[in-house]
């Protein structure tokens, strides 16, 4: 006789394969949103005066340029922060997605943690050490609050989508 295996039952295997699904879809959704969310109050912001370039942007010429050697012509450029902006979104969902299949506990806050965490290790410390952005320091408190409140919308999109998407694909237990 053969039992439904539940969920602690489940191979390593299948846990990775749902979480990165699950991860891969809410990160896509999540930067979308996020996208959408910084449409709405970036025009709300008072204007700092200096370079306007967003950092996905930065980061897509720099890599053209280091695979090319030529720019990203201008026009071109804010198609190219998006697919940046997308890709990495949909990467950290897809970490975020697996990671929570082994370790609940980084859902915390139904996805504020995670929202929080991205906003401090990408735009408080990896954008500014690449030299794609300000330091915290230098950008000032209502850019430093849109770049958390624009996560913390990521974060809690990605745990909404996530767990959504994780329970179609979780195997149900036999009545």
């Amino acid at each position: 006789m053969t039992s439904t295996p539940t969920k602690t039952d489940e191979s390593n295997a299948a846990k990775i394969a749902r979480g990165l699904v699950a991860g891969t879809i809410a990160g896509a959704v999540a930067s979308f949103a996020m996208d959408r969310f910084q449409a709405v109050v970036s025009p709300l912001l008072p204007s700092n005066g200096g370079d306007s370039e967003p950092a996905t942007e930065k980061a897509a010429d720099a890599v053209a340029t280091g695979v090319t050697g030529r720019a990203i012509p201008d026009a071109d450029k804010p198609l190219t922060g998006q697919a940046v902006h997308y890709a990495i979104g949909i990467a950290l969902g897809a970490a975020y997605g697996i990671a929570a299949e082994f370790r609940p506990t980084v859902t915390a806050g139904y996805g504020a943690a995670f929202g929080l965490g991205t906003a401090t290790i990408l735009d408080e410390a990896a954008v500014p050490a690449a030299g794609l952005g300000s330091a915290p320091w230098d950008a000032g408190i209502a850019s430093n609050l849109y770049s958390y409140a624009s996560h913390i919308v990521f974060g809690g999109v990605s745990e909404i989508v996530r767990r959504q998407v994780a329970s179609t694909l979780t195997p149900q237990q036999a009545s």
